[in-house]
């Protein structure tokens, strides 16, 4: 069956670790239009943090940004949104402070924290190119939270701190690494495969014609959900092992490669 609509993570999947969009992913996108291909992208980032895909990539499908928790048009106009439960919001916080990691939060537009100098807050200021704002407490913000995260560079907390939330929350969150160091908590239903679902009902596709790419582990559930996953480069053994195909590293252009080579029907005199 052929593949009719691709979706795909963003960091470290669809930009360079520079967070950059190379003219050849632009140029591999519009192929994907050309041969009829729906295009689709998924992030753990929020809404505003995938405006910067929209106009060179000719975004048209809907975008689902806090890994699903929040699906936008192209204008970035919510078309519906998951929330955490409100009564988990504080005792999540405490869970992942328990475990030494620092706290972030998602409510809507706006992205909070405690401490602007903590724990990759420069770098997650530059990836979505706006600010945080940085309060005191989360007390007054514990409504409308599309997600949490907890920040360290001590991997194995972030671990056990992702394990701790899953089990005692797993009923009603979900709760998955984005990257060794950001442990995404967000509303059971946003997730990866959820997307995946969610655009094959929307364009009356099966799984089997949807193609996934991704890197990290909360891109599992999206392969399990699509009949051609393909796992880029720099993801750890277990995204490999979990993918039908593994292509080169966001750092070496894997997202086109994976295009080109398991996509795309070949050129004319390309084997």
């Amino acid at each position: 069956m052929s593949i009719r609509l691709v979706l795909t993570d963003v960091d470290g999947t669809l930009v360079t670790p520079e967070k950059e969009l190379t003219e050849r992913t632009i140029a591999a996108v519009r192929r994907l239009g050309e041969a009829g291909i729906l295009f689709a992208v998924t992030s753990g980032r929020p809404p505003q943090g995938m405006a910067m895909l929209s106009e060179p990539l000719d975004l048209n499908t809907p975008i689902a940004a806090f890994n699903g928790g929040v699906i936008a048009d192209r204008d970035l106009e919510m078309i519906e949104q998951r929330v955490i439960p409100e009564e988990l919001v504080e005792p999540i916080i405490d869970e992942l402070a328990g475990h030494e990691l620092s706290v972030w939060l998602y409510r809507g537009a706006d992205w909070y924290v405690k401490d602007r100098s903590g724990p990759h807050v420069d770098r997650e200021t530059a990836t979505v190119r706006f600010e945080p704002t940085v309060v005191d407490s989360y007390d007054a913000l514990r409504s409308g939270v599309a997600k949490l995260v907890g920040v360290s560079d001590d991997h194995d907390a972030v671990a056990a701190g992702a394990a701790a939330v899953q089990d005692r929350f797993g009923d009603h969150v979900s709760s998955s690494l984005s990257q060794p160091y950001y442990v995404d908590v967000t509303h059971p239903d946003a997730n990866k495969g959820y997307v995946a679902r969610y655009l094959a009902a929307r364009y009356k596709l099966s799984a089997e014609e949807i193609a996934t790419i991704g890197d990290g582990p909360n891109d599992v559930l999206m392969f399990t959900n699509s009949g051609l996953s393909i796992a880029m480069g720099n993801a750890g053994p277990e995204v490999k092992r979990a993918a039908r195909q593994v292509t080169s590293s966001n750092a070496e252009e894997g997202f086109a490669d994976a295009v080109e080579r398991f996509i795309l029907p070949p050129a004319p005199g390309r084997p």
